[in-house]
């Protein structure tokens, strides 16, 4: 590792804008991937519907299971009938949500807004970043979620500016545990019969949760990245998922993690208790070079955006320079980037 590996200049690149997927492969496992054998430092180019023949019988992949609400949200303010967006994001307490608000500049505490079925929302809080902390009214606890699915929308990236793509597009076929403000993009590929091709050659699959945050999008903004503090994601591991990943590592076989989330979570648990165990809580962990990644022997991944903790967390399995010799790569070979776009796989 080298000094420039820690400075976030080091991890810009320039992408042509047409680059940048606004509709996911017409088929989910019929976008491309490429591969990259760490070992031999050797590059390859597939569809994601080949890797079955590209990884070995005895594999293990780690699926993350959570699944995307649909949490954005549009009021109207109360005095003024002024319609105004929010993004909920992190649920304090029933019917309490922090919340990013479009235009907090114009907010303050006590403001009420009315939403679709007599429900209305005041604000409690207004914090850095904009942050604001509501509360809604007119609704039973236990019916907020069904509200929510009748009147919010899936939070696409801001950078997907198609919004015709039907919202199941972006939720995983695995996903099951409802809490994300956005996908684990690299399940996204995925289909049941790919799943299914692939144990019927050996290679099985377990499932955590993390519920990724809209922080997870967000760019480091310190040029020093280790003076970066990352957002918090709560994640669960059950107590059959960490016995046949302990049994893994027992057996020296590979661990390959589908995505940065699950991965994010792996190196979480193994970091803190030396094995995989049985927990749920919160992770601020940021992963960038320097460190060990001790919990996964591969990575599929989508290509992040520049800047992004996450694609310092994948410079971390396999270095910052040859990282951005793939991206350069990938580009030149006109992959599709970001969260409908095509993947990696990265193997010993």
């Amino acid at each position: 590792m080298s000094a420039q590996d820690l400075l976030l200049s080091a991890y810009d690149y320039e992408l042509p804008e047409e680059l940048i997927a606004q509709h996911p492969a017409d088929r989910r496992d019929h976008s491309r991937l490429l591969t990259y054998q760490r070992s031999q430092q050797h590059i390859s180019h597939h569809w994601f519907y080949e890797l079955p023949s590209l990884l070995t019988p005895g594999d293990l992949l780690v699926l993350n299971n959570t699944r995307v609400f649909p949490a954005r949200l549009f009021g109207v303010k109360v005095e003024t009938g002024t319609r105004f967006q929010f993004l909920l994001s992190r649920p304090v307490a029933d019917l309490q949500w922090w919340a990013i608000g479009k235009n907090t500049k114009r907010m303050r505490a006590g403001m009420a807004f009315d939403f679709p079925e007599g429900v209305t929302a005041e604000i409690q809080e207004i914090a850095e970043g904009g942050n604001v902390r509501m509360v809604f009214s007119g609704i039973e606890a236990q019916a907020f979620s069904a509200w929510l699915e009748r009147h919010g929308e899936i939070p696409y990236p801001p950078y997907i500016t198609a919004r015709d793509t039907a919202a199941e597009r972006y939720q995983t076929v695995f996903s099951q545990h409802t809490g994300s403000v956005a996908a684990p993009t690299a399940g996204l590929h995925f289909t049941a019969d790919l799943l299914t091709q692939l144990k019927n050659q050996g290679i099985d699959s377990v499932s955590l949760t993390l519920h990724v945050g809209i922080g997870t999008f967000s760019p480091v903004r310190t040029e020093d990245i280790t003076a970066h503090e990352l957002h918090g994601e709560h994640y669960e591991m059950e107590a059959a998922t960490a016995e046949r990943l302990n049994a893994q590592r027992a057996a020296g076989k590979r661990i390959i993690a589908v995505g940065t989330t699950a991965t994010r979570t792996l190196e979480t648990l193994w970091r803190k208790h030396g094995q995989f165990q049985a927990e749920r809580g919160e992770t601020k962990l940021f992963v960038y070079p320097g460190q060990t990644l001790g919990s996964i022997d591969g990575l599929i991944t989508n290509f992040h955006l520049p800047k992004s903790s996450l694609l310092m967390l994948v410079s971390t399995l396999i270095g910052r320079e040859p990282l951005m010799h793939l991206y350069a790569q990938a580009i030149a070979e006109r992959y599709r980037f970001f969260s409908f776009g095509d993947a990696m796989l990265i193997l010993p």
